[in-house]
């Protein structure tokens, strides 16, 4: 069993998720909430975690969206206030924890929520006061679990990111074993968004050596666990390298990411389709590589390197075999985004906060073609 300290506590090995009944009680709460979606709250793995906590008197709220919204963030907080809970447990993947996340802020602060996005300065207005969250992840893919962030869709369709150092669960129990199960399409949308985290994050032109590191271990376990991961989900290594990886970019995103999140962002808010972040990524990231290739070409012959293709295989191509590889999409078309909203979605790639840190500057136009290449 590891414990690994770093911007949070983190409990990671298999059989890790024993431990949460007494890490409730380290946190001192007696009442907590538990967060999950519809799916997970009848599996067998679920239900064994109920029972492992029949010392305290959870309260549980499973109706988390694939796309967490402010309504269902209500919704969660009004459940948290009437039974008097004094701590939060997400289960699931990076949307029960996110929506978690938004729990854990509205129940402490006033509300309305969009005052506390980012980039509507809402970063200086959360406080330490917020709800202590234990984070217990099901899928290897988000790295919320030690992220500082949350993504919530409002009201009005604009899907914002809550960003500070108060939004990291306060412990971060990552147990492999709740991964064993997962389908394999979820395995490798999951992995792909665990991927292009670390490849995001270290191509970023902001300084930061240890994130540096950070994604770029990252990168390399996930490119050469993936196949494996997806191809035979009970194989306990690659199961267990997928979640760290997770982990590393979770860890490392703190750094920022770039256009492929600022694509997917605005394209995960739309209400009339579900689409899942992982596979948008997947999806947007070899664009996305070429298009900031001339601006990044020393990192990105570092990562080449480090993920072992040969010299004349540029990552782009890697990645758009890779995800031919895992049977995942290669246009928005054809996972029944319409041309009618590629307006919307330039729009809200612009605003996003990933967009200040990609490698190369963007303008409306670039956005205009990128979206263009990948529809």
């Amino acid at each position: 069993m590891a414990t690994i300290n770093y911007l949070t506590r983190i409990e990671f090995d298999y059989g890790s998720v024993k431990l949460l009944p007494n890490l409730i009680k380290e946190l001192d709460i007696l009442n907590p909430l538990i967060v999950t979606d519809s799916y997970l709250s009848n599996s067998d793995i679920f239900k064994d975690l109920i029972l492992s906590l029949k010392q305290t008197q959870p309260t549980i709220f499973a109706d988390t969206p694939q796309n967490p919204t402010e309504e269902a963030v209500e919704c969660a907080v009004k459940i948290y206030n009437e039974n008097a809970c004094d701590g939060i447990i997400a289960v699931g993947g990076g949307s029960s924890i996110d929506l978690a996340k938004g729990v854990a802020l509205l129940a402490t602060h006033d509300g309305p929520l969009d005052q506390y996005a980012l980039i509507l300065g809402g970063l200086n207005k959360i406080s330490s006061r917020v709800a202590p969250l234990i984070a217990v992840p099901t899928t290897a893919g988000t790295g919320s679990e030690v992220g500082r962030g949350a993504l919530i869709t409002l009201r009005d369709g604009r899907k914002l990111g809550f960003i500070s150092p108060f939004l990291i669960p306060k412990i971060a129990l990552c147990d492999p074993l709740l991964t064993l199960t997962l389908p394999p399409r979820l395995t490798a949308a999951t992995g792909m968004d665990a991927l292009t985290h670390c490849i995001e994050t270290f191509l970023s032109p902001r300084v930061n050596p240890p994130a540096d590191a950070i994604a770029l271990d990252g990168a390399q376990r996930a490119a050469k666990w993936i196949e494996v991961a997806y191809k035979d989900g009970k194989n306990h290594e690659a199961r267990w390298n997928m979640m760290m990886a997770s982990l590393q970019g979770g860890l490392t995103f703190q750094k920022g990411l770039g256009a492929v999140h600022s694509m997917s962002h605005p394209l995960g808010g739309l209400k009339n389709i579900t689409l899942h972040h992982g596979t948008l990524n997947a999806l947007i990231l070899p664009a996305v590589l070429r298009f900031n290739r001339d601006f990044c070409q020393d990192k990105l012959l570092i990562l080449e390197k480090a993920i072992g293709l040969q010299k004349n295989i540029k990552l782009e191509d890697f990645i758009a075999q890779l995800n031919q590889n895992l049977d995942l999409p290669n246009s928005l078309s054809s996972i029944g985004v319409t041309r009618e909203v590629l307006p919307q979605m330039i729009d809200g790639a612009i605003n996003d906060h990933s967009t200040a840190t990609n490698p190369r500057s963007l303008t409306k136009q670039d956005f205009t073609d990128l979206f263009e290449q990948v529809f």
